[in-house]
């Protein structure tokens, strides 16, 4: 029984991530400081996904203030944003539609 029901919300929360709009993400979280390819308070989408790994994008928008040395900065200004693993997946998803645009 206990199998079934891991296995249910397995399923349940795959169909969810899918269900995710990573621009609808975008639109609520980022955009106020990022835009898809063009410079604003931070770097375009465009430029991230072209230097970044989706591991890398993934775990500076979970932790931004653990992760900023490690892409070499000198402070972190973004946000900790409190976002489920399917959210994180979708919104690097979408980062990385504009890698090469």
């Amino acid at each position: 029984m206990k199998k079934i029901v891991v296995i249910l919300i397995m399923l349940s929360s795959l169909l969810y991530s899918k269900d995710l709009d990573g621009k609808k993400l975008f639109e609520t979280h980022c955009w106020g400081c990022h835009h898809q390819t063009a410079v604003a308070f931070g770097p375009p989408f465009n430029e991230i996904a072209s230097k970044r790994t989706k591991e890398e994008i993934q775990a500076y928008i979970i932790s931004p203030e653990s992760m900023y040395k490690s892409f070499g900065y000198k402070r972190t200004v973004m946000t900790q944003f409190n976002l489920s693993d399917a959210e994180v997946e979708s919104l690097s998803n979408y980062i990385l539609s504009y890698k090469g645009k």
